[in-house]
């Protein structure tokens, strides 16, 4: 979809960290942003500063770990816009524990939000795309869905879960002219990594969540498949411990990162 001008964009997770500066890049690009999360004051805020420089924003507050839900957001959506020609499944929790002290509701929402909300969502506005055959669905993975992440094992697997679900997708969305993208993000200024105030590992780079939110954009002009945003070194540890995992968990602790997501859970355990 090389423009993606007075489309309608349906983001996730549109008011805070990355999501904020996919709007505003989604808005610049004359696109028609339909910005879904809880905060309305937040959602407010962002259509205030949008349409003060001449963009399109709709802000619907709504809680989309409730994936029973998902049909009436849809629904309101259709009957505010009219249908949908993209998808961006940005939302997301992270909780950093020891496997043994997450409670069944951390789980629960985190593959709620992360993982089944984006298939849920993708599944309620896809037979529209295909009809007119045409739309893009984009996923914001992690690095962590790449290499499974000490400490933060239910983030990772279902971020792991949005990059195997994409793979299937784009092979059966083949034959069609509705694409799907999967974005990995490693350590980005914004969001959950700015809020806790943590450190990212020597080896790894700290992208701008501007920059993400600029190739976010570029993968649905490019149609492009996987993008992971990370330094060289990052994406080589990737692949290697696609043929030798034991090789990556000692790097990881040579370098230091197993201790660093260590202390990560210091902070935010309460159990620890």
């Amino acid at each position: 979809m090389k423009d993606i001008a007075d489309k309608i964009v349906v983001l996730t997770g549109a008011s805070g960290g990355i999501g904020a500066f996919i709007s505003h890049a989604l808005a610049k690009e004359k696109a028609i942003v339909v910005g879904v999360a809880l905060s309305q004051q937040k959602l407010k805020q962002i259509q205030v500063d949008i349409e003060a420089n001449g963009g399109r924003f709709i802000g619907i507050p709504f809680d989309i770990s409730r994936v029973e839900n998902l049909s009436i957001l849809v629904q309101k959506i259709n009957e505010l816009v009219g249908s949908v020609d993209i998808l961006i499944n940005n939302a997301a929790i992270e909780k950093f524990r020891y496997l043994q002290h997450y409670s069944l509701s951390d789980i629960n929402s985190m593959f709620s939000v992360n993982l089944i909300t984006a298939i849920e969502l993708t599944r309620l506005l896809l037979p529209s795309m295909l009809d007119r055959d045409r739309g893009h669905i984009v996923s914001i993975a992690s690095g962590s869905g790449k290499k499974g992440m000490p400490y933060n094992s239910v983030y990772s697997a279902t971020k792991a879960g949005l990059l195997v679900w994409t793979d299937s997708m784009r092979q059966e969305l083949n034959d069609c002219n509705v694409d799907i993208s999967v974005i990995c993000p490693g350590y980005t200024n914004a969001g959950m990594f700015l809020r806790t105030g943590l450190v990212a590992p020597k080896v790894a780079n700290v992208t701008e969540p501007s920059e993400v939110a600029n190739i976010v954009i570029r993968a649905i002009k490019e149609n492009q498949a996987e993008v992971i945003i990370d330094g060289f070194l990052s994406k080589l540890l990737f692949a290697i411990s696609q043929l030798s995992p034991k090789f990556g968990d000692t790097v990881f602790r040579i370098t230091g990162i197993t201790e660093l997501y260590k202390s990560y859970v210091e902070d935010q355990d309460p159990y620890r």
